[in-house]
Parts: C-alpha cells; sequence; structure tokens
C-alpha cells in the first residue's frame, strides 16, 4: 500500500493542542476552511458534494510523537489514571495515528490563490492539520440513535457554566465568541488536574484565553491579544 497522500490542510482557530474540543460536533459555532492542495484542487472532485448536510473527515494526528504503540492507554474522560484498550478509545496514540470527524458543510467557496474551500463546522482538529480522504455522512446507514457509548457517554450531559467579563468578551471578534464559550463550556482542562482556581490557557483565534474554574463555573480571567 502506498503511504497516505495529504489531500488538504484545515485551518481553524484553535492553534494549539490544549483547548480543541474532545470530539466533532461539540463546539457547533467553530467554523473551520478545509484548503486543497494544489495537486486535488479540482471542481470535478467536489461535483455533487454540495447536496449533503455533512461530511466526514479522515485525517492524521501530525503533532503525535510516539515511537511506538501501546495497546492500553489513559483516556483523558477517565481523569488520566485508568487504563482502556487503545482500540475501545480515541486516543491519539495509535499503531496508525489516524482521526475521523463527522463535520457540517456549511458551504463550498472558490477563494483567490486557494480554489475552492470547504467551510465546516464543528471540527475538532488543530490549525494545519493534514486531511487525508473527505467522504460524504449518509443518515440512513451513518446514524445509530441506539448505540451504547460506553464508558466515553457517561459524561455526555457534562457542562460548565462559562463566565466571561464584558470587557474581556468584547476583544473577541463578534463571529467567534459563539464557539469560544462552547469550547470552555466542555472543560479544557486535562481530567487529572481538577485542583480549584488553577489558572489555564490556550491560543484561539490570535488570542491567550486564561481561565480558572471553581466547582461548575469556568471563569475567564484575562484574555491577550497575540
Amino acid at each position: 500500500m502506498d503511504a497516505l497522500k495529504t489531500i488538504a490542510t484545515i485551518r481553524s482557530d484553535f492553534t494549539t493542542k490544549f483547548g480543541i474540543p474532545r470530539q466533532s460536533g461539540l463546539a457547533a459555532a467553530q467554523l473551520s476552511t478545509i484548503v486543497f492542495e494544489s495537486e486535488y484542487r479540482d471542481e470535478n472532485a467536489l461535483r455533487g458534494l454540495d447536496g449533503y448536510s455533512h461530511i466526514w473527515l479522515i485525517w492524521g494526528f501530525s503533532e503525535v510523537k510516539a515511537e511506538r504503540w501501546s495497546p492500553m492507554v489513559k483516556p483523558p474522560r477517565l481523569g488520566g489514571n485508568k487504563r482502556m484498550g487503545v482500540f475501545a478509545t480515541r486516543s491519539p496514540y495509535r499503531p496508525n495515528p489516524i482521526g475521523l470527524s463527522s463535520v457540517k458543510l456549511e458551504g463550498i467557496e472558490k477563494r483567490p490563490n486557494l480554489g475552492t474551500v470547504l467551510i465546516v463546522s464543528g471540527a475538532d482538529l488543530m490549525d494545519g492539520t493534514p486531511i487525508y480522504d473527505i467522504k460524504p455522512y449518509l443518515s440512513f446507514t451513518d446514524s445509530h440513535p441506539d448505540a451504547k457509548n460506553g464508558f466515553a457517554g457517561e459524561r455526555l450531559s457534562y457542562a460548565l457554566k462559562v463566565e466571561i467579563p464584558d470587557e474581556l468578551m468584547a476583544m473577541i471578534p463578534q463571529s467567534k465568541r459563539d464557539a469560544l464559550t462552547e469550547s470552555l463550556s466542555q472543560d479544557p482542562r486535562p481530567a487529572y488536574l481538577t485542583e480549584p482556581d488553577t489558572p489555564f490557557g490556550f491560543e484561539y483565534a490570535g488570542f491567550d484565553v486564561r481561565f480558572k474554574v471553581n466547582g461548575d463555573t469556568l471563569t475567564v480571567y484575562e484574555i491577550i491579544r497575540l
């Protein structure tokens, strides 16, 4: 089998791993742009795609540096102190560092110097992530409402209350505020670092967003323009 080819990269407001939503769709307001490599900027390859509302992205964990794979991993959802089989998780530390995300296709646009790009929402990919393939999402076969979610479903309803002072929120462009709030509400902290009022921060849309969590409330105390 030939090596996987990067057909596109994603342009996202998340420029570091920390802070990225842990699954696709959790920050539905987050918009990202898929830019094709020059070899694949052929409009014929996208013919018919506008008839779908959602697509699958097959991509690579490009920032994962692992010398060897392990059959057991420590999922963040379990606090980072309990091991599960790698194939029972979505851990990036896998025999092949490949990710799979279902995203909403918001639009297909022509951009100067970029050709035709895809605008998607709800992506859980870091800026610059390589994309290996794109496939249409088919609701009649890909959706399973009665599926069991295993240990990953134990915190489906968990969300933090997010408090951002008005003067800090005013620094963030209007179009990016909902996505930032959604991402923060999912609790970006590692599950094993939950001491109250410990400072955390991540880069988002050209800003360093710093916050603390106490109980079920996350408070942003500083935003710095990068």
